[in-house]
């Protein structure tokens, strides 16, 4: 037999007790899943989250968003020295991690005198540009500078966002900020973040990784007064707390909010995402200006670029709307049900739920049997009832939402951002028309273009997701598979290994489809988004092919037009032989028409010279090509569309004529009432 476990003591059950964890807490401990997996992504996702929250604040009072981003180095000392902390001298330097014995260093310095070398030898191979080798040479240099004396040293960052949004009301920072998951960006709306976190993870991973506080100015449109407040968050208890809180004079008149907090980062490696990011969100937002300013401890590595606005129209603000019946889950029933306030179950179907008319409400309500009735009240249902309430609301064929309420950014402004960022030769866009998935409408706009001269040979893509970009774990995305692997770019006349691709998607949404725990990847299971993004990427290359196969004929017309003139002086001088030895020998003469004896007559004159044929042909030449040009253009009006008569009559019966210049796939004729031109009409044919 075995021994009998003695009884747990009073200590060992107080320790198998389960604690309840804030949401504060919760996300403090896996950072990972809101994108903060480590200190340079860390102040990536800290400035991501700052710019898209800018962003909203301005388009939600629609004023064209102006954004600056600052970020300042500041080392572990300065840092210290900020906080009161001295920063005594080593005594024992061989207690710290980072010591380095003589011969560890001197292997150390061999093994970077070999690395650069590698570097200069693979540059001068593939002809890289002194650009990429720098590039190389000082990530190599930093991590030098980096295993030299101070390599213990952490470097931490402050980051201030300023924009000239709606501002936050004074009594409703600290929540705001200071307390997670009490935002108001929840419902059935499109919305860029992915959590609802917004500033508040950033304001945990300050607390986390310095435990400075931040430091919030704000105002509202037409304030006397501005916010200040210097406030951080109490992890375990989800609360804010602030240090000081008051109100300063308004004096220039501003409204928007700035945010300012430091944070421990790495910007070495994390350098080119963030510049990415904001090249991206300046190409999807065209009417924004960003202020991207970088200040380095050592002058020469500091940044100022400026991401130009080039239009003022912006996007139409999305809008919220009703739950559609095929996404809600059973507990969102249960809630809405709880909740609601109408008076019978007819009238709750029917206001709670999008794409839910009142007739079809009384027929689901029949479909339901179980003792259920129109007249009874939500709050009367029971939980067999709710269950088979949702299951009817899964298997009923309900109108697919319109997608009316979606906000996309729009073929003129991504085509606008696109130029803007990237100065293609050729870009064509297309968006596509709203489809649906479990529920949720949705709508794909595509952008393709040739050439730019930062852009690289081959396909580049470009993700967006609610109109902010993707940037990590892009190989699974349904974008990236559906560019690689199931367009046919040869089809459109595109070389996809040597022509400089540019593939911009962006998916609008209530619901993305993210995959992973980081919503880094939008699902490419699902059959109506990979069709959409096919669609839309199609009809991009459909135009591009167009204007192509015009550039493939122009080309061939030019160069035809160059192999003829380049024997034009030999011909002219060969024919010119030819008829001066005819003309040199009057008795031997073959008998010839008027026109060839003409000329030979003018050869023995001197009146036709060499010069004279060689000219002669160089208008027939350009006769030839203006004639094969008239012929294409005629044949691709013909087939691009039907022409159209379009009769322009005046409003006055004696008018004049005038020259119309005009271009396009249609012929217009003028119809002249008056007695001078009543029998005659002028047909001007637009090619």
């Amino acid at each position: 037999m075995g021994v009998k476990a003695a009884p747990k003591t009073s200590k060992a059950l107080k320790d198998d007790i389960l604690e309840q964890k804030s949401p504060a807490e919760f996300f403090a401990d896996n950072r990972n899943i809101a994108g903060f997996d480590n200190p340079g992504k860390c102040l990536y996702t800290t400035i991501r989250e700052l710019v898209e929250n800018a962003l909203d604040a301005a388009e939600s009072i629609h004023v064209l968003p102006d954004i600056d981003i600052t970020i300042e180095e500041m080392s572990q000392h300065a840092l210290n020295h900020m906080r009161g902390i001295s920063n005594p001298d080593r005594i024992d330097e061989a207690l710290y991690h980072d010591f380095e014995s003589d011969a560890a260093r001197v292997k150390r310095l061999q093994r970077e005198a070999k690395e650069l070398d590698r570097l200069e030898k693979l540059a001068a191979k593939k002809g890289e540009t002194g650009d990429a080798l720098d590039g190389k040479r000082r990530d190599l240099e930093a991590r030098q500078a980096a295993a030299q004396g101070g390599r213990s040293d952490k470097v931490f960052y402050r980051v201030t966002i300023k924009d000239n949004g709606a501002g936050m009301a004074h009594a409703q920072i600290p929540d705001m900020l200071g307390r997670v998951l009490s935002g108001t960006k929840y419902g059935v709306a499109q919305t860029r973040g992915k959590f609802g976190l917004g500033a508040k993870m950033a304001l945990i991973w300050s607390k986390m990784s310095t435990g400075l506080p931040i430091t919030i100015r704000s105002a509202r449109p037409r304030s006397a007064t501005i916010s200040y407040y210097k406030l951080d968050i109490d992890i375990q208890k989800n609360q804010p707390n602030v240090h000081e809180q008051k109100l300063l004079d308004n004096l220039d008149h501003w409204h928007g909010a700035e945010l300012s907090l430091i944070i421990a980062g790495n910007w070495q490696y994390y350098r080119s995402k963030v510049l990415k990011y904001l090249q991206l969100i300046a190409v999807i937002t065209p009417y924004t200006q960003f202020n991207f300013k970088y200040v380095a401890e050592e002058e020469k590595q500091s940044l100022n670029i400026v991401f130009a606005r080039r239009t003022d129209v912006m996007a139409s603000p999305p809008k919220i709307i009703k739950h559609h019946p095929a996404s809600v889950d059973l507990e969102l029933i249960k809630r809405l049900a709880a909740a609601s306030k109408d008076a019978t179950l007819l009238a709750f179907l029917s206001k709670s739920f999008a794409c839910v008319s009142r007739e079809l409400s009384g027929r689901i309500l029949d479909e339901m049997q179980a003792g259920v009735s129109a007249d009874m009240t939500p709050a009367e249902l029971g939980d067999t009832q709710l269950v088979r309430l949702h299951q009817l609301l899964h298997e009923v064929k309900f109108p697919d939402p319109s997608g009316n309420h979606l906000s996309p950014a729009g073929e003129y402004n991504l085509r606008l951002g696109i130029m803007k960022e990237f100065g293609p030769d050729l870009v064509a866009t297309h968006q596509g028309e709203a489809r649906v998935h479990d529920g949720h409408a949705f709508l794909v706009e595509a952008g393709v273009s040739l050439g730019g001269s930062t852009v690289k040979p081959g396909i580049n893509i470009h993700r967006f997701a609610n109109r902010i970009p993707l940037l990590f774990e892009g190989g699974s995305d349904v974008i990236t598979r559906t560019a690689l692997k199931r367009i046919n770019w040869a089809l459109y006349k595109i070389n996809q290994a040597t022509d400089r691709v540019g593939v911009f998607v962006s998916i609008v949404s209530t619901k993305i489809p993210f995959k992973g725990a980081g919503k880094e990847y939008i699902a490419d299971d699902v059959e109506e988004m990979q069709a959409a993004v096919k669609s839309a990427l199609q009809a991009c290359c459909l135009q591009l092919r167009s204007k192509l196969v015009k550039q493939a004929a122009a080309r061939e017309q030019a160069q035809r037009k160059r192999a003829l003139t380049k024997y034009v002086p030999n011909v002219a001088a060969a024919v010119y032989a030819i008829v001066q030895g005819i003309a040199a020998r009057p008795g031997k003469r073959p008998r010839l028409a008027p026109p060839e004896k003409d000329v030979i007559d003018k050869v023995a004159s001197g009146d036709v010279t060499q010069k004279t044929l060689a000219t002669r042909l160089m208008e027939h030449i350009e006769r030839f090509d203006t004639d094969m040009a008239l012929e294409y253009q005629m044949q691709q009006g013909i087939t691009e569309g039907q022409r159209v008569d379009a009769f322009l009559r005046p409003q006055t019966d004696r008018h004049r004529y005038t020259a119309l210049l005009t271009t396009g796939v249609a012929s217009i004729q003028l119809l002249c009432p008056s007695a001078a031109a009543a029998s005659s009409a002028e047909v001007i044919d637009v090619t």
